[in-house]
C-alpha cells in the first residue's frame, strides 16, 4: 500500500512514501492508516531530514475510493483531513512529487504539503463536482488560499483538471520537473534548511480577494451549465467562505456540505452514472480486438460528416463519400466551418485543425474505400437504400473490412443478409452532433463476431465515446424507449395540454429538453417515416394519435423548416409556441372524441417518465441490454436525461418500485394496453429488488 526508500541528497536523508494502490492508487481507509503510520515514523526518525510523498505508476493519486462512500469504512481513521492537517503542522518538510495525475482527494493531499513539484505529464483537478459532491479534505479552503478566488473556481466548480505547466503558471506547484522525485527531494532539503519558504496555506480569511459580484456571477453559470444540480453551488458557497473565515471555520462548513451532498440521492445517482458508465465498456466475451486505421464514411450529410470529424479527432484516416459533387462540397463546407467554430472558442487551435483536416479525404468513388478498415454507412434511414449501399461496399472493400451502419433503428441482420460477411457488419449508431454526443450503441447482429465488437469499443473508447452494447430491435435501446416516451405526449397533447406545457414539466423534471422540442430538433419526418414502415403492423384496437402526423402533413418538420411543433425564427433555435398547432391538436382531440382535461406537471412527468422505466424493463428482460444501468447510460448520455437523478432506472429504484408499479397498473387501468406492466418490473417489485440488482 505504501513503500518506503530512504535517498540521500547532500548527505541529508529523504524518506519517500510511495503510495501504491493500483489501478489509481485511491487513498481509502487502507491506504489512509498505511500512509498515516508510515509517516509518523519518518516524522518521528531523527535521520530524516524531509519527506517526499508519490505514487507508484501513472497516478499520484486518483483521490478518495468512492466504493467506500456511504460506508463506514469512510470514518477508519486517520481521516484524510485528518491526515492533511497532519501534514500540514509536520515538524519537517513534507514535499508532494506529482508524478502523474492527481484527482480529488490525491491533489487535496498534495495541498497541505508544505512544497509540490510536478511532472512534465502531470495532470491536478479537483472534479468532485461530477460526483455530486465536493472536495471534502479542504479543496474548497485551501486551493483559494494558493491559487486565487477565479482560478480555484475555474478548477472546483469546473472540475477539469488542468496541466502541469498551466499549474507551475497559477502557482498550484512550485517546480515542474522531468525526475519528480529528486526536484521533491532537493526542495524538502531546501526547505528544512531554510533555503526555501514553505507554501502551507495562511489560515486567515482571504479578506477583498473577490466582490459578491464574482461569486454570483460563478453561481448563475453553474445554474446554466449544471442544470438542476445543487453539488456545483455547494461548491461556490464553500470557496465563498474563504474571503469570510479562518481556515478552520472553513474546513468545518465544508465538512459539513460534503455530508450533505454525499448523503443525499443527488449523489448516489451521480456515483451510480460513474460507475454504470464504467460497467458497460465490460463485454462479456474476452475476443481480441483486430487494428484500424483507415475508416470509411459513406454519406456527407449531417451525421456523416460529424462522424468524420469525430474519427478524425480521434487520430484517423478518413474517406468520406457522396453521390454527388454538390453534396460532398455541402458536407465538407460544414466541416470546415464547424472546425472554424471550434477554433474561435478555443477548443483547437488552428495547426490542430489543419491536421484534423488533412486526415480526411472526399471521394465520389466507392472504389478509393477498398482498403479501409472500417465503413460506417450513414445514408437516409431507408431499408433499400441501406442494402444497396451495402451490397456495393460488400464488393469493393476487402473481406477484413468491417461494414457498420449509423441506422437508429433499423434491422442490423436485415442489412447484414446482403453481404458475404454477416459477421463483420454491425451497427454504430452516433447521436447528433457526432462530433459532440459521446454516446455509442453498438449494435450486435446474430452473426456479429465478438471481436468485432470489441474492435468497434476499443475505436470508441479512442473517439472519447461511451459504448454501450445492445441487440437488434426496432429502435435498439434509445429509440425502441423513446416511442413509448413520445408516445405518451402525443396522447397528452390530445388530452389537454399544450406542448409547451409538455415541455416545460419536462426541463422542469430535469430534461435538457422537453419530448416535442427534441422531435423538432431531429426532425420529424424521420420519426413519421418510422410510424410510416410500423403501420401495416399497428394492430387496430390500440389508441393512436394522428397530431405528429398531421404536422408532418403540414410540411412542418421541424427546426429545419422553421416550424413544427412549434415555430422558429430565421436563424433561431428558440421554440416558439405557434396558436395554429394548439388548434390542430384540439381538433385532433375533438375527431378522436376525447373531451380535453386540465393536466398536472406531475401526471405529464409519470406519464412520460414511467413509460420510459416499464419499456426499459422489457428492454432487460428481452436480452437487448446487458444491464438495467446500461439503460440508463443511454439516456443520460443519449437523450438528456437528468446526470442528478441517475437515468430512467435508477431513478425508479430512488422511488420506489413498489410506487412505480402501482402507478403504471392505475395507468393500466385508465389507458389501455400500452401500459401493461414489465413481467421483470413486476418481479422486481413485488420481490423487494431493485433494477441495480437485476
Amino acid at each position: 500500500m505504501v513503500h518506503v526508500e530512504i535517498r540521500h541528497v547532500d548527505q541529508a536523508a529523504i524518506a519517500v512514501l510511495r503510495i501504491d494502490n493500483p489501478p489509481v492508487n485511491s487513498v481509502g481507509s487502507q491506504v489512509r492508516v498505511a500512509l498515516g503510520e508510515q509517516l509518523d515514523k519518518a516524522l518521528a526518525d531523527a535521520q530524516v531530514n524531509a519527506v517526499v510523498l508519490t505514487g507508484s505508476g501513472r497516478f499520484f493519486s486518483g483521490g478518495a475510493d468512492i466504493r467506500e462512500f456511504n460506508t463506514p469504512k469512510t470514518q477508519v481513521r486517520p481521516l484524510l483531513r485528518e491526515l492533511i492537517a497532519r501534514i500540514e503542522g509536520a515538524g519537517k518538510p513534507v514535499v508532494a512529487a506529482i508524478n502523474g495525475t492527481a484527482l480529488g482527494g490525491g491533489l487535496e493531499l498534495t495541498l497541505g504539503c508544505h512544497g509540490r513539484v510536478a511532472s512534465e505529464t502531470a495532470k491536478l483537478g479537483l472534479p468532485e463536482v461530477k460526483l455530486g459532491v465536493l472536495p471534502g479534505a479542504g479543496g474548497t479552503q485551501r486551493l483559494p488560499r494558493i491559487i486565487g478566488i477565479a482560478a480555484a473556481l475555474d478548477m472546483i466548480v469546473g472540475g477539469e483538471p488542468i496541466a502541469a505547466h498551466k499549474a507551475l503558471a497559477n502557482g498550484l506547484v512550485d517546480e515542474v520537473a522531468a525526475d519528480p522525485i529528486d526536484a521533491a527531494c532537493r526542495l524538502g532539503l531546501a526547505l528544512s534548511r531554510g533555503e526555501r519558504e514553505s507554501r502551507t496555506v495562511d489560515p486567515a480569511p482571504l479578506r477583498n480577494a473577490a466582490s459578491e459580484s464574482v461569486f454570483e456571477a460563478a453561481r448563475r453559470d453553474a445554474q446554466r451549465r449544471y442544470r438542476g444540480c445543487i453539488a456545483p453551488l455547494e461548491c461556490i458557497g464553500c470557496i465563498e467562505q474563504t474571503v469570510h473565515t479562518s481556515l478552520e471555520a472553513g474546513l468545518a462548513y465544508e465538512a459539513d456540505r460534503f455530508k450533505f451532498l454525499v448523503e443525499g440521492d443527488q449523489s448516489k445517482a451521480q456515483r451510480h452514472v460513474f460507475f454504470a458508465e464504467r460497467q458497460a465498456t465490460k463485454l462479456p466475451s474476452a475476443a481480441e480486438p483486430s487494428q484500424i486505421a483507415r475508416v470509411g464514411v459513406v454519406g456527407a450529410g449531417t451525421m456523416g460528416g460529424g462522424i468524420a470529424m469525430s474519427l478524425a479527432n480521434g487520430g484517423y484516416w478518413v474517406v468520406l463519400l457522396e453521390q454527388t459533387e454538390a453534396a460532398l462540397q455541402r458536407g465538407w463546407n460544414t466541416i470546415q466551418g464547424n472546425y472554424a467554430a471550434s477554433s474561435k472558442r478555443g477548443r483547437f487551435t488552428e495547426q490542430e485543425v489543419k491536421d484534423r483536416l488533412s486526415r480526411i479525404q472526399c471521394s465520389l468513388e466507392y472504389g478509393d474505400l477498398a482498403d479501409v478498415d472500417l465503413v460506417i454507412e450513414a445514408a437516409f434511414e431507408d431499408m433499400q437504400v441501406k442494402k444497396e449501399i451495402f451490397t456495393r461496399l460488400d464488393a469493393v472493400c476487402k473481406p477484413t473490412a468491417i461494414l457498420a451502419s449509423n441506422t437508429s433503428r433499423l434491422d442490423i441482420n436485415e442489412i447484414a443478409a446482403v453481404t458475404s460477411r454477416p459477421a463483420q457488419v454491425l451497427g454504430m449508431h452516433f447521436f447528433s452532433p457526432a462530433n459532440v454526443m459521446r454516446l455509442l450503441e453498438v449494435v450486435k447482429g446474430a452473426k456479429t463476431s465478438d471481436s468485432v465488437i470489441a474492435t468497434v469499443f476499443r475505436l470508441a473508447v479512442r473517439l472519447n465515446k461511451i459504448p454501450v452494447l445492445v441487440g437488434v430491435c426496432d429502435g435498439f435501446v434509445g429509440n425502441r424507449m423513446v416511442s413509448h416516451y413520445t408516445r405518451e405526449a402525443y396522447f397528452l397533447l390530445e388530452e389537454g395540454c399544450t406542448p409547451a406545457q409538455v415541455d416545460g414539466a419536462l426541463r422542469r423534471f430535469g430534461m435538457a429538453m422537453g419530448p416535442l422540442q427534441m422531435q423538432d430538433m431531429a426532425g420529424l419526418d424521420i420519426s413519421w417515416a418510422a410510424r410510416k414502415r410500423q403501420a401495416p403492423t399497428r394492430p387496430a384496437h390500440l389508441r393512436y394519435s394522428k397530431v405528429a402526423d398531421r404536422i408532418c402533413e403540414m410540411g412542418r418538420f421541424g427546426q429545419k423548416t422553421g416550424s413544427g411543433f412549434y415555430r422558429y425564427e430565421a436563424g433561431s433555435r428558440e421554440p416558439i409556441p405557434d396558436p395554429e398547432i394548439d388548434a390542430l391538436i384540439a381538433q385532433c382531440s375533438a375527431e378522436a372524441g376525447i373531451t380535453r382535461r386540465e393536466i398536472s406537471d406531475e401526471e405529464i412527468i409519470a406519464r412520460t417518465i414511467y413509460a420510459l422505466v416499464n419499456e426499459g424493463a422489457r428492454i432487460v428482460q428481452d436480452g437487448i441490454a446487458q444491464r438495467a444501468s446500461d439503460i440508463d447510460v443511454v439516456y443520460v448520455a443519449g437523450y438528456g436525461f437528468p446526470m442528478f437523478r441517475g437515468g430512467p432506472m435508477f431513478y425508479a429504484d430512488t422511488v420506489g418500485l413498489p410506487e412505480v408499479l402501482a402507478t403504471i397498473r392505475r395507468f393500466h387501468e385508465q389507458h389501455g394496453e400500452y401500459w401493461e406492466p414489465a413481467p421483470l418490473l413486476v418481479e422486481l417489485a413485488e420481490s423487494g429488488r431493485r433494477f441495480s440488482d437485476s
